[in-house]
């Protein structure tokens, strides 16, 4: 899912970005909460309708955003209390809060509101947030409003593994309309992550979809898959696109090498995306130097394009029997625990 913060997906549109071939949208209910504010929204005739997407949506609970408020925030059972960043407005966010404002928003697919534990964190104090995000989830069960859209729960537990699994356990018992994995690419080793998604997955009902919240690179898209993963979201592609990257087959190329100048193919000559058919390196390069907008809307369309093929492909060859064969690469490591990030050459 290419991620739409505030109702939109940097610089490219609805249009646009249905061209790409995505299918689904996130956007943000802490964002949204605050600028415009969801009865604006509402007012505008829904999420859908406000931002003209006419495809299915999900809104993640605000809760990460709100827990990265490290010095302007306060848990307690009841929620959380913070000072707005915009204008200094005391906020309390509560399950139940959290859930009227995404009925309001009206997205297809809403989050529970959770509580993410940093890392590094004791195992007393990962605990206690993974307690707690169960009881949370209750209280959004309880809350929730309407029978049009799907509310997911969230697994937390740190980098403990046996907290993980206490609570996919405990959440694949209230038979919800989808699972997420949450509290993951906060900081952990590469190694960590992947042991995470390997241990909490198979234990989420394998006939509902299952979330990996803020993961999108090619290995860790590869080994989520292979441990039954179905939906991810990662800004990585627009906002590498806003400083002149682009992903080509497992690469990211910065367009302002010089070695781009004068290079007059298309950024990646296999790709069927608008801006490969139309434009050359070089003058994207020429775009980027410039700090021309365009730019970034042609590196978005081709970068969101670039992850959404990958996972097609996944996706065509687990069909066919051929995953392992065609994908094994990706995977390699897995056995250890070992999943790439993004660096400086292959997109791992």
């Amino acid at each position: 899912m290419p991620v739409g913060t505030l109702a939109n997906v940097k610089t490219i549109t609805p249009s646009q970005l249905r061209d790409t071939g995505a299918q689904m949208i996130l956007s943000n209910t802490y964002h949204l909460h605050l600028q415009p504010g969801e009865a604006i929204v509402a007012g505008g005739g829904g999420l859908h309708k406000f931002m003209g997407w006419n495809g299915p949506m999900l809104t993640d609970s605000g809760g990460f955003q709100v827990f990265s408020l490290s010095e302007m925030r306060k848990i307690t059972e009841d929620g959380v209390t913070f000072r707005s960043p915009h204008d200094g407005q005391i906020i309390n966010l509560t399950p139940e809060r959290s859930i009227e404002i995404q009925n309001t928003l009206g997205a297809d697919v809403i989050m529970a509101f959770d509580e993410c534990p940093p890392y590094p964190a004791t195992r007393q104090e990962v605990e206690t947030a993974t307690d707690r995000t169960y009881r949370w989830l209750e209280r959004c069960i309880t809350a929730h409003q309407r029978s049009d859209q799907a509310l997911f729960g969230i697994v937390q537990g740190g980098v403990y593994l046996d907290l993980r699994c206490r609570a996919a356990e405990a959440l694949a018992k209230l038979d919800l309309l989808g699972y997420a994995i949450g509290g993951v690419s906060v900081g952990e080793p590469p190694e960590l992550m992947a042991e995470i998604v390997k241990v909490t997955a198979p234990l989420l009902p394998p006939e509902k979809p299952r979330y990996l919240m803020g993961v999108g690179t090619y290995r860790e898209m590869a080994i989520a898959i292979a441990s039954g993963v179905d939906l991810f979201d990662c800004v990585i592609p627009t906002r590498w696109a806003r400083h002149g990257t682009a992903i080509v087959q497992g690469e990211r190329w910065n367009l302002k090498n010089a070695k781009f100048r004068e290079d007059f193919a298309p950024i990646d000559e296999t790709c069927p995306c608008y801006t490969c058919q139309n434009f050359s390196r070089a003058y994207v390069s020429h775009l980027v130097r410039s700090q021309e907008i365009l730019a970034y809307t042609l590196l978005s369309i081709h970068n969101i394009t670039e992850l959404i093929r990958f996972t097609q492909k996944i996706r065509e060859a687990i069909l066919s029997d051929r995953f392992t064969t065609e994908f094994g690469h990706w995977l390699e490591g897995v056995e250890d625990g070992g999943m790439g990030r993004w660096g400086d050459g292959e997109m791992g």
